[in-house]
């Protein structure tokens, strides 16, 4: 009878285990998209500011300041949130790296 309630015992608890499993990774999940929507909002303002707003709002007075010969307005309304929006891709991408590497466990989360 005890060699019974022993083995009924060890499934409660790997069943347990399970879901105790199951409950960190939605915990880990929703950690990781709460973090990665917060970031790709910065990311994306950043990018609004550059594009939009240098691009548009502040062009004439940026106008007055040249870059390889060029209006620095035109310069970031043509080339320059391009090459901002490039940079944020690879910020980003460089993001996603450490993060999964992180909840991999690879390296220890600094605190």
């Amino acid at each position: 009878m005890k060699k019974k309630y022993a083995t009924e015992t060890k499934q409660i608890s790997n069943i347990e285990r399970k879901e105790i499993e199951e409950i960190k990774n939605t915990i880990l999940k929703k950690k990781y998209w709460k973090q990665n929507l917060i970031y790709l909002r910065i990311l994306l303002t950043v990018w609004f500011i550059c594009s939009f707003g240098f691009g548009i709002l502040m062009a004439e007075y940026l106008n007055n300041f040249y870059l390889g010969g060029f209006p620095l307005g035109f310069w970031f309304a043509q080339q320059g949130s391009i090459y901002i929006f490039v940079i944020l891709i690879f910020i980003y991408h460089l993001w996603q790296l450490t993060t999964i590497i992180r909840l991999q466990e690879i390296i220890p989360i600094l605190k």
